[in-house]
């Protein structure tokens, strides 16, 4: 079987930020919406940029509703147990929405609870995101000592216009706090950042990209802004750089973190040497991951099929489903034959050293030969190398990522939609 890792999704958000696609809700206690869209011009009709005094993100979600939230994810959590009997856990990982705006001490509670269940992870590794506009000092201490080993810090940017324009909740100031604090209690702390944003010059992406080094991390996520369907920025597109000064970012973004040590592992990811996301690896590898909390999605491995499922995207229905018995808690899919090739490469073609062909055959329980219809276009473009033994797209590849992976889609006209099996 493949590694085994857990996700468990914590879907609130103090803001909903206009780009985000995600499966994140809005805070009870909240007092912000929806950010309004920055036109080219940087004005809006959106208040200043709240000040810590009047922001309190950790009073926004109420402690009662954390306790019935996490009392549905262990009856969730205890539901799924049959299914993995027998299997260690590689790895934990708790998302968002932002986790952090739980309070440590429940924190605690449900990493006590999933360690009585399934043991402390293989690899060490359990992640937590964290937003810096909900920092406190004595709340990230909490975290580290609830167990969380890696903190995930969502920056994005360290430009007040740029956060501004982002609808995120903190500043400049309050994310350099954060990180700092964060570096000194975690052994691991990624901080994500974006590029591509509206009005973003190539020396301001640079300044942020050099800040978030600076104050040194042991891993950088590094992503370009795109426009997902169902966002606010989708509804209205803000002006953004153009093709030729996103690529003259991309490379110089690329370079610096190459400059400062970060090996570039995957499309987005950057780490110190010996500092890679083991979790985000597993995912990559086609690996197996049980998911917890609204909305979280699963793909389990067995004997004779491989399955995904889904969750209730509405926190509300989640809890009822699962704590009250209104509703499915969870629908479950079979991957047919036709679709494995797709599935997997679509996360493997994303690692920078590329994927063994032997995990398409161990994690798929299918022969080589089926990806043999996306293979030989691919190798006629130029799109991956033909290595035997060895999955990796060229420069070109990499370049036009979605091309290469779209080849691997299976033909309407193709073969049966069995099931697939080892």
């Amino acid at each position: 079987m493949p590694p085994l890792a857990l996700y468990i999704h914590l879907p609130w958000c103090v803001r909903k930020c206009p780009y985000c696609d995600f499966n994140s809700h809005l805070a009870p206690l909240s007092p912000l919406r929806e950010v309004a869209v920055v036109r080219s011009s940087g004005s809006s009709n959106e208040p200043e940029h709240p000040s810590e005094a009047s922001l309190k993100p950790a009073d926004t979600l109420p402690l009662d509703l954390q306790r019935r939230y996490l009392a549905a994810l262990l009856a969730d959590l205890d539901q799924q147990l049959p299914k993995i009997w027998g299997r260690k856990l590689y790895s934990v990982f708790i998302g968002g929405g932002t986790p952090s705006l739980f309070a440590p001490e429940l924190i605690d509670e449900l990493l006590g609870a999933v360690r009585a269940r399934l043991g402390m992870p293989q690899s060490g590794e359990i992640t937590m995101e964290a937003n810096p506009g909900t920092f406190e000092l004595a709340r990230f201490q909490g975290f580290r000592d609830a167990g969380v080993t890696r903190l995930s810090i969502g920056v994005q940017s360290f430009s007040t216009p740029h956060l501004k324009a982002l609808g995120r909740i903190h500043s400049g100031d309050q994310a350099v706090e954060a990180i700092g604090a964060a570096v000194q209690l975690f052994d691991e702390v990624n901080v994500d950042l974006m590029y591509g944003l509206p009005g973003q010059s190539l020396t301001q992406a640079e300044q942020d990209v050099m800040q978030a080094i600076a104050l040194a991390p042991t891993h950088l996520s590094l992503y370009q802004l795109t426009l997902e369907p169902n966002t606010l920025f989708a509804q209205h597109p803000p002006e953004l750089p153009d093709d030729d000064t996103l690529a003259d970012i991309e490379d110089a973004v690329h370079r610096l973190a190459a400059q400062a040590g970060y090996e570039r592992y995957e499309i987005s990811a950057f780490a110190k040497p010996g500092h890679r996301c083991q979790h985000n690896l597993n995912y990559w590898g086609f690996g197996d991951y049980l998911g917890i909390g609204a909305g979280a999605h699963a793909k389990i491995s067995y004997p004779n099929r491989i399955e995904r499922e889904t969750r209730p995207r509405n926190p509300q229905a989640y809890m009822q489903a699962w704590l009250d018995g209104q509703g499915d808690g969870l629908t479950a899919q079979g991957l047919s034959a036709r679709e494995l090739p797709f599935e997997f490469m679509l996360n493997a073609l994303r690692l920078i050293e590329g994927a063994p062909e032997q995990w398409f055959v161990e994690r798929c329980g299918r022969p080589l030969s089926d990806l043999q219809r996306g293979l030989r276009p691919a190798m006629e473009q130029g799109l991956i190398n033909a290595q035997p033994g060895l999955l990796k797209p060229t420069e070109l590849g990499f370049r036009f990522l979605n091309d290469l992976q779209s080849l691997f889609l299976a033909a309407d006209d193709s073969e049966t939609n069995r099931p697939a099996s080892y």
